[in-house]
């Protein structure tokens, strides 16, 4: 007689690693089978009845993991990981044509979930090995702020503020395009602590000044926004707690040869910042383009629109964008990506080059169909072409 085959589950997990704890997957979830306590986010088996609504508002892609398993794991497993859990070899107990089924399953749900997303994103090949997770709200890094300055024209209704954090002798490494997270201390409506917020880190890996142990952040004061308000009011001198660093593909290639567009609005600049100041201090003679296309209203509220004025063009090649400009005509990031489509498709023919889209989540359709009216007129396809250079770690959105 045959011994009974195991039921087997198809389980759906949170890649701690890639993950930045932006609260997108558990404010989607419409059966709150996401939650997290001060280390990770995971997914209660239990609960989650695979409807893949969390899947494409993920902006790391860290959501859309699975695994074929006997035996679930349990939240205080997965609370525990610093990394996701290899496949187990289960086709022993089952048979492989059981497992092949599952995951056939799997991979149809992920087909569906996945349509216009092009795939999961993946580091640059050649970024440095990021520092994820270091500190949680369990065990904070304590900062200190050396510094907080308005960006924007004082006239202007949009204040965005860059603001310095020093962390002493404490260790804190971080790469250009990872994210910290600060919690704004005290409840909310309901008697819970706030939720961590992420902010990009606006400066260089070896600091907002060389070789110190601090970062600057770009974080604009939002009407009611808890802790953009508690961040855009701090003293020099003021102490808060820190989370992170988080992010383990938004990152920089460190490759000379590199071709890198950067695309964004208002504080999505935060990580080009970081990115240009890494090729100045690190890679001034790159033969690789770097290119800025920068969107604003006006450009009173275009954080770092003087700084960037003294960027060569030899570094920086800088498009500015605005759209609400008084008797001119309104200008948006895809109109400049088109009137530039002869330099974009030429370097989108190139290997080397990556494309980092960083802003208002409403953006991001607008350029994707830029970028298609470039590729059409050089006999290039983005449809095959998007999700090839995602794939290959050259393609990377971050948009809220």
């Amino acid at each position: 007689m045959n011994a009974p085959t195991q039921e087997l589950l198809k389980q759906h997990l949170i890649d701690p690693e890639i993950c930045i704890r932006c609260n997108t997957c558990e404010e989607t979830c419409p059966v709150d089978a996401v939650t997290h306590d001060g280390n990770n986010y995971v997914v209660d088996a239990s609960i989650c009845n695979h409807c893949m609504d969390c899947i494409s508002p993920c902006p790391t892609g860290s959501i859309d993991n699975w695994r074929v398993v006997a035996k679930p794991y349990s939240l205080d497993e997965q609370f525990s990981w610093s990394d996701l859990p290899q496949q187990e070899d289960v086709a022993a107990t089952t048979g492989s044509s059981t497992v092949e089924a599952l995951e056939d399953d799997v991979a149809k749900l992920l087909e569906e979930a996945r349509k216009g997303l092009g795939g999961k994103t993946v580091a640059p090949r050649s970024s440095s090995k990021p520092t994820v997770n270091l500190y949680n709200r369990g065990k904070p890094a304590i900062a200190t702020v050396t510094g907080n300055f308005r960006l924007t024209d004082a006239t202007s209704e949009s204040d965005v503020r860059h603001i310095i954090l020093d962390f002493g002798d404490q260790k804190f490494p971080v790469l250009e395009g990872q994210s910290i997270g600060i919690a704004a201390p005290g409840v909310d409506a309901n008697g819970k602590p706030h939720h961590p917020r992420l902010y990009s880190i606006a400066s260089s890996r070896d600091g907002e000044k060389p070789n110190a142990n601090n970062l600057a952040l770009t974080v604009k004061r939002e009407d009611k926004g808890v802790c953009s308000n508690y961040l855009c009011d701090l003293p020099r001198g003021a102490k808060l707690e820190v989370t992170g660093p988080f992010g383990a593909t938004f990152l920089m290639p460190d490759d000379t040869t590199a071709n890198i567009i950067m695309i964004c609005t208002g504080t999505g600049s935060a990580p080009f910042r970081g990115f240009t100041e890494r090729r100045r201090r690190a890679m001034p003679d790159a033969s690789g383009r770097l290119l800025l296309f920068f969107g604003a209203r006006r450009p009173e509220e275009l954080p770092y629109f003087g700084p960037l004025q003294k960027v060569p063009d030899k570094l920086l090649g800088k498009y500015f964008c605005y759209s609400r400009v008084p008797n001119e005509p309104r200008v948006y990031v895809q109109d400049r990506i088109r009137t530039e489509a002869a330099q974009i498709a030429k370097l989108l023919g190139d290997l080397k080059t990556h494309i980092y889209i960083c802003g208002l989540k409403g953006m991001e359709s607008g350029v994707d169909e830029a970028f298609a009216d470039a590729c059409r007129g050089a006999s290039l396809d983005w449809a095959t072409l998007k999700p090839a250079m995602r794939e290959s770690g050259r393609y990377h959105v971050e948009t809220y």
